[in-house]
């Protein structure tokens, strides 16, 4: 069933701010691991998920990520917060395409409280954290959030907000105001405790697949372009810079993921389209083996939604029916004997026996002002079983809201590639990179760090899952003068 983009991607009730303390700047650290390590799962599950989560993405910090971004495997990155004073853990996935933090809360209806995972849930109790504050509903973060006052609003009537996300699920909380603690980047991958407060959601009911022990977590951050977005409210408060990288390492596990500027490897750019909540590119044309396919010239103005969404919280990559049937028809063609079958409903496969790349086309997306992309096979074909692979190509089923269909490209097509999204000079990058090694960022006094591949070490409670870094570059007021320095979450 084909959906409305606006209904696919989370449509969302509520907004978040983080306020770091004015005398508060760094580079800080979260750890991060990848959703579904470790566990079995079928393709129609997968494809589920992407339809879920097509986005998600912070500011300049420093987190660490784990898992790979291999559909057999994982397909999710999710990030470790200490929130409260006392402090506790959180386990949050990590959003590029939406835009509010939230966790479940200690009264939530349906809210997991075991997990398939490999990791202990918590839920968010308020009165148990002395830097605790509800946000009601006369209070300028409410009426900004809403534009406006809300009809009935009393000043003992808290702050509320409603997600909903394509598959139906939603969660429902009011906001909150506490305490985050970030492990701040003081040199190369040296860190110190450091602290903020934030207003979040706290989920207070949850329905559909956020209720499952299967894919249980204790919430969401959204780290989305709009201006609802940590990273937007954070570039307003002069904190942070609305740019950052990921590096997603399918070799070895995990990777990097920097919010700042890259100053190491150089990388090239191409021009965002403008005015979109997303991170949307111009796509010209795609090749096949050298081949470049005969499509309708508007094919990837998406209307009302132009261009090609990057989005690091999808697994796979979605084409409209008039690019998918002709790219899927050029790939197999090099292969005219096998015999192919459909798994979950969903999967183009077929069973080989020799090595993908020896026997497929390489792709060649290309980009305005002469970016290209290229995707490989082993990229593009994933291994469910023995000799048996299936096309991670999708035909999207995605609409915009003017009824043409939506070209997304997810962590199939991005994995071991340094990818940097500038919104500041609104702009997208990429190339080829060994994610197992590191880049290095400069911060507004001009100090460069390195930041490195991370794996969560064996003794952590979620074991001996990799671990991949997100690394935000934090801008922030120090003493009487402003630099931007890095974050590691």
């Amino acid at each position: 069933m084909k959906m409305d983009l606006g209904t696919r991607l989370a449509l969302l009730g509520g907004i978040l701010v983080l306020a770091l303390f004015s005398t508060v700047s760094g580079n800080f650290v979260f750890p991060v691991q990848h959703k579904f390590k470790g566990r079995e799962r079928s393709l129609r599950t997968l494809k589920d998920h992407d339809m879920r989560r097509h986005g998600r993405i912070l500011s300049s910090v420093d987190l660490q990520l784990g898992g790979n971004s291999m559909p057999t495997d994982i397909g999710l990155y999710f990030a470790k917060l200490r929130i409260g004073s006392p402090s506790k853990d959180y386990y949050v996935q990590v959003d590029t395409g939406s835009d509010i933090l939230w966790v479940n809360c200690i009264d939530c209806q349906r809210c997991p409280t075991k997990s398939d995972l490999g990791i202990d849930l918590t839920l968010y109790d308020p009165k148990s954290s002395s830097t605790s504050k509800l946000i009601t509903c006369d209070q300028e973060f409410c009426t900004s959030t809403y534009d406006g006052p809300l009809p009935g609003c009393r000043p003992e009537l808290l702050c509320q907000y409603n997600v909903v996300y394509g598959d139906g699920s939603t969660t429902t909380g009011y906001f909150v105001k506490d305490t985050i603690h970030f492990d701040r980047l003081i040199g190369n991958q040296q860190t110190q405790s450091e602290n903020g407060s934030v207003i979040f959601g706290c989920g207070s009911k949850q329905s559909g697949d956020l209720g499952k022990t299967s894919e249980a977590l204790d919430g969401l951050i959204g780290f989305g372009q709009a201006n609802s977005s940590m990273i937007s409210q954070l570039a307003v408060a002069g904190k942070v810079k609305k740019t950052f990288a990921h590096c997603l390492d399918n070799v070895n596990g995990g990777g990097i993921f920097a919010i700042g500027e890259v100053v190491q490897p150089q990388v090239n750019t191409t021009p965002m389209v403008p005015n979109q909540a997303h991170y949307n590119v111009y796509m010209k044309a795609i090749e096949v083996g050298g081949d470049v396919l005969e499509l309708p010239t508007d094919i990837f103005d998406t209307g009302d939604r132009s261009g090609t969404i990057i989005d690091s919280g999808t697994t796979l990559a979605y084409l409209p029916d008039t690019v998918y049937d002709p790219l899927v028809t050029k790939v197999l063609a090099q292969q005219p004997g096998l015999k192919l079958h459909t798994v979950d409903d969903e999967f183009t496969c077929f069973e080989y026996n020799d090595k993908v790349d020896d026997g497929f086309p390489v792709i060649t997306l290309h980009f305005d002002k002469s970016l290209i992309l290229t995707v490989y096979p082993h990229d593009y074909l994933f291994q469910i079983r023995d000799r048996v692979w299936c096309i991670g190509w999708q035909n999207s089923g995605v609409k915009s809201k003017d009824g043409k269909e939506v070209t997304l490209l997810g962590d199939m097509v991005l994995a071991n590639k340094l990818v940097v999204y500038d919104a500041e000079n609104q702009v997208i990058g990429w190339r080829e990179y060994n994610c197992s090694s590191t880049i290095k960022l400069k911060d507004e006094s001009g100090s460069v760090y390195t930041v490195g591949h991370h794996n969560l070490s064996s003794g952590d409670s979620l074991g001996t899952a990799r671990v991949l870094t997100i690394l935000l570059l934090l801008g922030a007021v120090l003493h009487n003068f402003v630099q931007n320095p890095l974050i590691l979450l």
